[in-house]
């Protein structure tokens, strides 16, 4: 899991129409909504709808179809957390980075237990934020510093009771696969498997892609938690 630092983030200039996304804001303060929205837009994406509600955005997201949502927590309901996990049950490729400002335990795991793929607590920069997009967009898990270890503490909690799984039965598994699962259980990024692996983002999302077919799964958090309760973050 990725944590979101000012070195992390990259400069305005870079995220240009080739990286252009379809992003929705969800926020019920104006102010906060109407900046978000317009660093988003001056980073060359696309703010295809806004909502100040839970109603609203749940109203509004299967029409604009967007691919990141950017959502604040306390909303007038329904909640944060249950707009995630009502827009990642209606479409299901969508990501959802939370901007709150909240870092409560409870609200961070309350959000990744709806789908959230990245968390970010309001004090984050610009250029944080942006970076954070970019990188939830790509399907890696992101968090304000200091977040990140409590998400992966808690997976490993978890994984201390077992987990059902009759016949203890694991997917088949290619030897490449099973190496980029062990990376992605240990929180790198797509970035840093593929520069450590000498292969393509593209490759490494690839593999990826196909590891969470094969377990019938929808996003890299709950990829993480399974490879954990397996001990696939364990070093070798």
């Amino acid at each position: 899991m990725t944590e979101v630092t000012p070195s992390d983030a990259e400069p305005t200039g870079s995220i240009g129409s080739a990286t252009a996304l379809r992003v929705m804001v969800v926020d019920d303060h104006p102010m906060w909504r109407d900046a978000v929205e317009r660093d988003l837009a001056a980073a060359g994406h696309d703010v295809v709808a806004v909502a100040a509600t839970g109603d609203e955005a749940l109203a509004r997201f299967p029409a604009a179809r967007p691919q990141v949502v950017v959502l604040d927590l306390q909303i007038p309901g329904p909640s944060g957390v249950e707009v995630a996990a009502e827009v990642l049950r209606v479409d299901p490729s969508a990501r959802v980075l939370i901007l709150s400002a909240s870092g409560e335990q409870a609200d961070v795991l309350a959000a990744v237990k709806a789908g959230a793929t990245g968390y970010l607590v309001k004090s984050a920069s610009r250029a944080e934020l942006l970076a954070a997009v970019a990188a939830v967009a790509a399907g890696d898990p992101v968090f304000t510093p200091g977040l990140a270890g409590l998400v992966l503490g808690e997976y490993r909690r978890l994984s201390d009771t077992p987990a059902d799984d009759p016949g203890d039965g694991h997917p088949e598994l290619t030897e490449r696969e099973t190496e980029v699962l062990r990376m992605v259980a240990k929180g790198w990024s797509y970035k840093q498997i593929a520069e450590r692996l000498v292969l393509s983002h593209r490759t490494v999302q690839n593999h990826v892609q196909n590891t969470l077919r094969k377990l019938q799964m929808h996003n890299r958090v709950e990829l993480t938690r399974w490879a954990i309760e397996r001990g696939l973050d364990d070093d070798e």
